[in-house]
């Protein structure tokens, strides 16, 4: 069975909470920015180029701590694929987006909505990671644990 590995972001920008890029992509689905890895790339670079070529975002602080893998199968022109997909976490100042020809729509999110908008249960999960490993960073900085 064919693999592929690609790698991408989980972007937010503080409007004072979270807010969360999701992108709206031609079949349908709302997603977090990803793409394959190519030849030479590591996974964080190809996260950093995947989101500068389909949103013109480049300016980004990935979040100590957080690197989630999703794996899932699905079919391409009758043949299966087994996926894995790697994750980072990242923060911008940037809220204006140059969407690539890939995509039809973008959305900034707070969390709640960001949830509900995401097509894919496992997408949901990362955010909910996401979003926990902020709020457990956010109170390790501010002292409260």
């Amino acid at each position: 069975m064919p693999r592929e590995i690609s790698a991408g972001v989980i972007l937010f920008r503080r409007a004072p909470e979270p807010y969360y890029l999701l992108l709206h992509y031609g079949s349908g689905h709302w997603d977090f920015p990803k793409g394959h890895i190519e030849p030479g790339e590591d996974a964080q670079q190809t996260a950093r180029r995947e989101l500068q070529e389909e949103t013109g975002i480049s300016e980004i602080c990935l979040v100590d701590g957080y690197k989630q893998a999703l794996r899932y199968f699905f079919r391409q022109k009758g043949t299966g694929i087994f996926k894995t997909v790697i994750y980072f976490l990242a923060e911008t100042d940037q809220s204006e987006v140059n969407l690539s020809d890939e995509h039809i729509g973008f959305d900034w999110l707070p969390y709640d909505l960001a949830m509900t908008r995401l097509t894919f249960t496992n997408s949901q999960n990362l955010l909910a990671k996401a979003q926990a490993h902020l709020q457990t960073t956010s109170s390790a900085i501010r002292g409260d644990q």
